[in-house]
């Protein structure tokens, strides 16, 4: 019965992949902050760019204009705190906090969201950006 379960399983269970998160890249440009590879960050965390940004506004207390290429903040932040908030992002609403795995997906059931861990099957709800 072992066997057969551990045949049913997704096969990033067994996957021993380090998962990086990747720095913020970007620059000052007079009182405002403009960041790079934001894109790059939400497609590696795997959520959607919307969310993601909303997320760093709330955070970072700024608002700010997202292109197609980069990410403009309306004030001076450093890219260390950038990345403080980007790590709290991965932790909040990636890694499992079961498994440590960033193999989670957002559901969201009635008027509440869950992580749900496709590796480990572990739901825990979640907060929402607002």
């Amino acid at each position: 019965m072992l066997e057969k379960a551990r045949k049913e399983l997704p096969t990033v269970v067994f996957e021993k992949a380090r998962f990086e998160i990747p720095k913020a890249r970007g620059h000052l440009q007079g009182t405002k902050t403009l960041f790079t590879n934001v894109h790059q960050i939400a497609n590696t965390l795997h959520r959607p760019i919307e969310h993601f940004v909303k997320f760093l506004y709330k955070e970072l207390a700024t608002p700010g204009d997202l292109s197609n290429k980069s990410l403009l903040l309306k004030r001076k932040v450093a890219a260390s705190v950038v990345n403080e908030k980007i790590r709290k992002y991965a932790d909040e609403f990636v890694l499992c906090s079961q498994c440590g795995k960033p193999d989670t997906t957002i559901e969201k059931e009635g008027q509440f969201s869950y992580k749900r861990c496709t590796a480990c099957g572990n739901k825990q709800i979640i907060k929402s950006v607002i």
